[in-house]
């Protein structure tokens, strides 16, 4: 049984269990937040979300992501590049990580959202389940994201040095950053109880 069966809806503010009467405007009765048996157009918002997210990912990957300067010399690079260039230096572990967190996680999330829309929408033969363990999985992951620009950021503010060493955050990383933004929100906006009422509509 879900909740909305027995009446019950939960307030999206504080989480406080209320009664729903379906014939008035509600009102939580203890922070005042209006009251929803479902997020207003989920589907809606996390589906922009996510296609803007997705279509920011070319240039993320595209556009230099940082410039590191050395004795006056560098040239900008993108993340795979980076991961090129941390390979060839022998540092297979931080060119995993990197790859892991810049190129496989947002990949992942990306797809992932997608499918739960569309399994939603267009009832795929896809388990209540094995649905939400995807939902939680991509929120899970989601924190993980935003690894490769807290690294851009540490080593922006710490190496400035002038000519002897510098590091340069390009657009590839303000690009990155609203890649992963945006994909946080489409985590956060997306109501995971549709899957539930996917489940019910198909029993």
């Amino acid at each position: 049984m879900r909740a909305i069966d027995a009446g019950i809806v939960i307030c999206q503010e504080c989480h406080k269990l209320e009664y729903l009467d379906e014939n008035q405007v509600q009102h939580c009765s203890r922070c005042g937040a209006k009251l929803h048996s479902r997020r207003p157009n989920s589907i809606l918002r996390t589906w922009a979300l996510l296609i803007t997210a997705a279509i920011l990912y070319i240039p993320a990957n595209m556009l230099p992501i940082m410039t590191v300067n050395f004795l006056g010399n560098g040239s900008p690079s993108t993340i795979m590049s980076g991961v090129l260039e941390l390979i060839h230096a022998d540092m297979l572990p931080i060119a995993l990580v990197v790859f892991v967190a810049s190129i496989l996680v947002p990949t992942f999330k990306l797809i992932g959202v997608a499918t739960l829309l569309y399994s939603v929408q267009r009832r795929q033969p896809m388990s209540a389940q094995q649905r939400i363990l995807m939902f939680r999985f991509i929120e899970w992951i989601g924190r993980w994201s935003m690894l490769d620009i807290f690294v851009i950021a540490i080593l922006v503010a710490v190496v400035n040095f002038g000519n002897l060493a510098s590091i340069q955050a390009n657009l590839g990383a303000a690009a990155f950053a609203s890649v992963v933004i945006l994909t946080m929100l489409a985590a956060l906006t997306f109501d995971p109880r549709l899957i539930w009422d996917s489940h019910a509509e198909d029993e």
